[in-house]
């Protein structure tokens, strides 16, 4: 099995999408989607940006790497009633069946930068959007002290090393990088913009309970308790993400807001 697909479908990330879904309502209304709108919403998920879109109007196509969220991101647009949302499985490197020109807006938030092949993604989103259009992607910042960016860190440094040629999911955070891949698909450095921005993480529980929400069900957090458990560190990898979630946390010791920075990446294309 693709290694990409078998990370997403090892657990339910729509358990831990439910504690983003008001930053992504609040994302989605920050990009003027109008009615009418063709909109491709790229490692979507179960619909936390592509059902917002839908629900403004758009024609919105979500496509992502797990059978599993395909088939959550289905069931939440029918029992919301939106038949201008679909969700289908793809692979953001390759995007079979996806016309050229396609969309006047692609999103990204969180998802294309766990593909494989940045510059074939870079590349894909690039050509199926139309000349004049917009790719939006939200990607997690190396080394950057919030949340997201320590949980895969600290994550990381639970597991076996990456195979040979894997290309770091953050290295997607670092604008050089994000210049050269979207360069290499023809598009000009003055079409390409950045801002460092925030996403929220909301959940009626405190911290710890959240945590375990990412130890059951986040498919990056699932395989570093498996490798600690194997060489007896878990709890050592558990006290570390406690503090984590805790030292973040926003809203006192019953109820979680943990805020984490993202690279917010807008490219125009030409």
């Amino acid at each position: 099995m693709n290694p990409n697909k078998a990370l997403w479908e090892k657990g339910d990330f729509t358990k831990i999408a439910e504690a983003m879904r008001g930053s992504g309502e609040e994302l989605v209304g920050s990009l003027g989607v109008q009615p009418g709108m063709d909109v491709l919403d790229l490692g979507c998920g179960d619909g936390t940006t592509a059902l917002p879109a839908a629900q403004r109007g758009a024609n919105v196509r979500g496509v992502d790497i797990a059978e599993n969220l395909v088939a959550a991101g289905n069931a939440r647009a029918a029992a919301a009633g939106l038949k201008n949302l679909r969700f289908e499985e793809g692979d953001a490197s390759n995007l079979q069946g996806v016309a050229d020109e396609s969309f006047d807006l692609v999103i990204s938030i969180f998802g294309a930068m766990f593909a494989p092949r940045p510059f074939d993604v870079a590349a894909e989103m690039v050509r199926v959007t139309r000349s004049g259009g917009r790719i939006v992607m939200g990607n997690w910042i190396p080394g950057d002290p919030t949340l997201i960016a320590q949980v895969l860190k600290t994550s990381a440094a639970y597991t076996p090393p990456p195979p040979e040629g894997f290309v770091s999911p953050v290295t997607w955070g670092v604008e050089d990088n994000v210049r050269d891949r979207f360069g290499a698909a023809g598009v000009p450095a003055e079409n390409i913009s950045f801002e460092r921005a925030t996403y929220s993480f909301r959940y009626p529980g405190p911290p710890r309970e959240l945590l375990q929400t990412f130890k059951q069900y986040y498919g990056p957090t699932m395989n570093a308790f498996e490798a600690a458990s194997k060489d007896g560190r878990a709890e050592q990898l558990e006290s570390e993400l406690t503090q984590l979630f805790e030292e973040h946390n926003r809203a006192g010791a019953e109820r979680t807001e943990i805020p984490a920075t993202f690279l917010k990446v807008t490219v125009t294309r030409p």
